[in-house]
């Protein structure tokens, strides 16, 4: 017997090939459920970025939709800031217009007015004209004689009579105010009230109660401080004084003031006398 008969050998002994081929299987067979499990596991993993990416659209709709709304609610506050301001514009332009059609309305009216104030005291001069001419034409006209008459009458004038005709020649070419009796200015009836207040006299403010304040006398017969009157008497338009020769003074108008005329210039309707 060798003496290594007893003694083992280092080498591990050779496994039999049908142990190798099912231990080859076996690891096979793990590998194969390692291979399947990881592909699996790897599968679930490449799914998690599918599941991100189909919510992403959802996401992104939302987004849109708000953004679109946003860009919606900009341009309809953008219309109506633009309205606003298309009112404001045609409001000043309609308050501007109004008030230019306010002024023009106004220049009419001032217009009309002084159109038919002229046109109404152009009628009262026509129709004062006209009254003069009835006057002159139902009148008879004073004659030679009676002139004559009337002219020797005026050497006579004493006392209050000469006053009365003394204080309104003083007041020839002083000028004509209506409701005026002194001392720079008169309308017919003052001058007459005041002229016989200097003899102490107190006539009836208006024309036609100075032309009833005294008696009547004719025209043919007329003396130094009568009282002449044009209208009726009670209904006179007109009153001056006559002061001798043919002549009266009294407050005509007023673009004539206090004037001297000769009774012809215009024929009076009557007299009365008070002194």
């Amino acid at each position: 017997m060798s003496h290594t008969a007893h003694i083992r050998s280092h080498r591990k002994p050779r496994r039999s090939a049908s142990k190798i081929a099912m231990r080859a299987g076996v690891a096979g067979g793990v590998l194969s459920t390692l291979a399947v499990a990881g592909a699996s596991a790897s599968s679930a993993n490449a799914a998690e970025p599918v599941t991100q990416t189909l919510e992403l659209p959802t996401l992104t709709a939302d987004i849109s939709a708000q953004v679109a709304q946003s860009a919606e609610a900009t341009q309809l506050a953008a219309a109506n800031y633009e309205l606003r301001a298309e009112r404001d514009a045609a409001a000043a332009k309609a308050a501007q217009q109004a008030e230019k059609n306010l002024a023009e309305a106004k220049k009419k009216a001032a217009e009309a007015k002084k159109k038919a104030q002229e046109e109404e005291a152009r009628k009262a001069a026509a129709e004062q004209a006209a009254q003069r001419a009835s006057r002159s034409s139902e009148r008879p006209t004073l004659s030679a004689s009676v002139s004559a008459d009337v002219s020797t009458s005026s050497s006579s004038a004493t006392g209050s009579a000469a006053a009365v005709v003394d204080f309104v020649k003083a007041q020839v070419g002083k000028a004509y105010v209506s409701g005026a009796t002194g001392p720079s200015a008169y309308d017919c009836s003052g001058l007459v009230q005041t002229a016989f207040k200097q003899v102490g006299i107190d006539l009836p403010r208006v024309s036609q109660d100075q032309s009833t304040a005294g008696t009547q006398v004719s025209l043919s017969n007329l003396q130094p401080g009568d009282i002449l009157y044009w209208g009726g008497a009670g209904s006179a338009y007109h009153v001056a004084v006559y002061v001798g020769d043919g002549m009266f003074v009294g407050a005509q108008n007023p673009s004539s003031g206090v004037v001297e005329r000769d009774l012809s210039y215009d024929p009076p309707s009557g007299a009365v006398r008070v002194l």
